[in-house]
C-alpha cells in the first residue's frame, strides 16, 4: 500500500494527459491517450490519471494510470486463450503499443449480480419499477445485489463525447445493424468467458467479479480482439468475497472494492452525471488511488511499484522511442 503522504503529495502532479509535440495523428478519450504511428498498423495508447464516472471526467487519481494499464496487461495474458487481444508491448508503465483496431460500436456489459446506481444499472433500472431490462424479464421479488442465476450480457451504444450510452437488447444489436450476426455472436461468446476467468481469479485474491464492461475492435487483419481494457476498478465493479452472504442476507451493502464507493459518494451529493459535479477533497482522492493499488495487488498477486512523478518526461521518451 503507498503511504497517504505520497498521495497527496503527488495530487497536483496526478497526470491529466500528455504534453507532447507529436508529428502523426493524436486523440484523447475519457481516460487515455492515443498517439498514432507512422505504419498505421499500430498505436499507442497512454493512460492517464483522469478519473471518469457518470460518464464525466470528474478529477485525475495518482497512479490511477498506472493500474489500469499494468492490470489490463495482466488479463489480457490471462485471458489470451479465449480471444486475442490488441497489446503488443508496454514501453511505459502508463503506456502501451497495440494493434490499431477499428473499435466496435457496442460496448458489452457482463452482469452477476442486480446493483449499481448509475441509471445503465439493473438495480437502478429495477428500483424505478421496470421489470423487464434490456430485454431481460425480472421477477418482483428480487433484493438489491443478489446474485443472478447466470451472468447476462447488457449492451449500450457508445454515447457520444459528452453524451450518455444509450441502453439497447442483444437482438437490437444485429436488428440495428451495429454488428452483423456472426461476430455478435462471437464477441457474445468471448464476453462471458472472459467473465468467468475473471470471476475464478478474483475469488482466488478474496473478491467477487460482479459486472464489468468490454470492448471490442477490428484488428487491421481482420480478427475480432478484446481492447481498451478488462477487469479494471474503471470497468468493473468488485465485492470482497468473505463478507459478501452475511451483509446480503441483513440488507447491507456488500464491502465494495472499486470505484462505486465513489459513484456513491457523487450519488448521495445529488449528482448522477448531469450539471455540476461537487468538487472532490483531497482525503477521497488518496482513498480511490489506495483502492486500485490495493485492487491491482490483489487480483495480480504482484507487488504495485509505482512509477515516478512527474510522469510526462517518461512517457515522452517512451512515444519518441516508437517512431
Amino acid at each position: 500500500m503507498i503511504d497517504t503522504q505520497t498521495i497527496q503529495r503527488h495530487i497536483p502532479h496526478a497526470l491529466t494527459g500528455v504534453e507532447i509535440e507529436w508529428p502523426h495523428e493524436q486523440a484523447r478519450g475519457k481516460v487515455r491517450d492515443i498517439f498514432t504511428l507512422p505504419d498505421d498498423e499500430r498505436m499507442a495508447l497512454v493512460t492517464t490519471d483522469r478519473l471518469s464516472a457518470f460518464d464525466r471526467i470528474l478529477t485525475a487519481v495518482p497512479y490511477k494510470g498506472q493500474v489500469l494499464n499494468q492490470l489490463s496487461a495482466f488479463w489480457f495474458e490471462q485471458t489470451a486463450d479465449i480471444i486475442p487481444h490488441h497489446v503488443i508491448d508496454l514501453p511505459d508503465p502508463n503506456t502501451s503499443l497495440v494493434h490499431a483496431c477499428e473499435a466496435l460500436p457496442v460496448e458489452v456489459v457482463v452482469r452477476g449480480y442486480i446493483t449499481g446506481v448509475t441509471q445503465t444499472a439493473l438495480w437502478y433500472r429495477y428500483s424505478l419499477g421496470e421489470r423487464t431490462i434490456y430485454g431481460y424479464d425480472f421477477p418482483d421479488d428480487m433484493q438489491k445485489n443478489e446474485q443472478l442465476p447466470a451472468p447476462i450480457i447488457t449492451p449500450t451504444t457508445k454515447g457520444r463525447h459528452g453524451e450518455h450510452d444509450e441502453r439497447i437488447t442483444c437482438a437490437e444489436v444485429v436488428e440495428r445493424g451495429l454488428l452483423d450476426a456472426e461476430t455478435w455472436e462471437q464477441i457474445q461468446a468471448a464476453a462471458l468467458e472472459i467473465f468467468r476467468r475473471g470471476q475464478e481469479i478474483a475469488r482466488q485474491g478474496g473478491l467477487i467479479l460482479v459486472d464489468t464492461k468490454y470492448e471490442f475492435g477490428r484488428a487491421p487483419d481482420g480478427r475480432v480482439m478484446v481492447i481498451d481494457e478488462v477487469h479494471t476498478p474503471d470497468s468493473s465493479r468488485f465485492w470482497i468475497a468473505d463478507s459478501y452472504d452475511t451483509r446480503f442476507a441483513e440488507g447491507e451493502e456488500p464491502e465494495n472494492f472499486d470505484k462505486e464507493f465513489l459513484r456513491l459518494w457523487y450519488a448521495e451529493r445529488g449528482y448522477r452525471g448531469d450539471g455540476e459535479p461537487p468538487e472532490p477533497s483531497d482525503e477521497l482522492i488518496t482513498q480511490v488511488s489506495q483502492r486500485y493499488v490495493t485492487l491491482y495487488e490483489k487480483l495480480t498477486g504482484q507487488i504495485f511499484d509505482p512509477a515516478a512523478y512527474p510522469a510526462n518526461p517518461r512517457i515522452v521518451a517512451a512515444l519518441h522511442a516508437l517512431t
